[in-house]
């Protein structure tokens, strides 16, 4: 933050102190980006014009007075992009080649011989076009399994994953793969998609992975779709309440991975983040167009709105 200290009088503060923050300031860079107190002190923003966040998905400032004002907001795409492609991948091959049963097994001393799964051939649902599953379709691709997405519109010339399904039709379709990415940003649209209907509709074979938000996801629904065995497995990177509560049944279920949403925090991440927002800060200053400038009635930042 060194160069916006240059130029600028730069104010941190916590939940508790944000609101007197805020009186007088013309930008908020918002670090945490699961903090509920940027509604409850938009009060206090008397001359506010730009918004930034340290995520890419942007529903946690999403709330109804930033939305109907003038305030520019802006996200921090491409941060994660390959990161959760790679994370994405692991999983994939974790399932396929079994290594959560490997390590039970040498934990208990157990010499058990057995066969994996083809990773090549496979087939991907990738619920979400943006970045993101763009990153993870071209990866997924690479490593030779069929993907197709799921986004606002169908569409079957995709450059990234061919075919594209419409998002009303995801239970007509999913049945079709047999690993089932979200990682669709949250809107009134997307919130609760992966419920009792598409878990019902699987293949019995399949994995469901969720990198994207835990509001995707009807959490009951997984866990009733789980035990009746309509999917085999799931690997869970975000949740609809975090931390997870210890009470959760996810904790032992067999076959579910979880991880403390950490898919696309690699080495440097917070670095790189800030090197974004100085990035922007100069062209705010400058009176230049603003990189990721989220469009706030869908919710994301439209395609083609860098940078990629």
């Amino acid at each position: 933050m060194a160069p916006v200290e240059k130029v600028a009088t730069v104010r941190y503060a916590d939940a508790a102190g944000l609101p007197d923050a805020l009186r007088g300031a013309d930008a908020l860079f918002v670090w945490d980006f699961l903090s509920t107190a940027v509604p409850d002190a938009w009060h206090a923003a008397d001359r506010l014009s730009w918004l930034h966040i340290a995520s890419a998905g942007v529903d946690p400032v999403m709330f109804p007075e930033l939305r109907d004002s003038d305030v520019v907001l802006t996200n921090s795409r491409g941060v994660f992009d390959n990161p959760i492609a790679e994370y994405v991948l692991g999983l994939v091959i974790a399932f396929a080649k079994d290594f959560a049963g490997s390590l039970d097994l040498q934990r208990a001393g157990t010499w058990r011989h057995r066969e994996t799964e083809r990773v090549g051939g496979k087939r991907v649902l990738v619920a979400g076009t943006g970045p993101i599953g763009r990153a993870i379709a071209r990866m997924l691709t690479a490593a030779g399994l069929s993907v197709a997405g799921v986004g606002r519109r169908a569409r079957e010339d995709d450059p990234d994953f061919g075919t594209v399904h419409a998002s009303d039709e995801l239970a007509e379709h999913i049945g079709w793969a047999d690993y089932v990415v979200a990682v669709a940003p949250l809107t009134e649209q997307t919130k609760g998609m992966f419920d009792r209907r598409a878990f019902a509709a699987m293949k019995p074979t399949a994995r469901f992975i969720n990198v994207g938000r835990g509001e995707l996801v009807v959490t009951e629904d997984l866990v009733d779709a789980l035990r009746a065995g309509e999917l085999a497995g799931a690997a869970l990177d975000v949740f609809e309440t975090e931390p997870l509560p210890a009470e959760s049944p996810l904790w032992t279920m067999d076959d579910v991975l979880l991880s403390p949403h950490m898919s696309g925090d690699v080495i440097g991440w917070k670095d790189t983040l800030v090197e974004l927002f100085v990035a922007n800060f100069e062209k705010w200053t400058a009176g230049e167009q603003l990189d990721n400038v989220v469009d706030k009635k869908l919710g994301y930042v439209p395609t083609g709105a860098g940078p990629r």
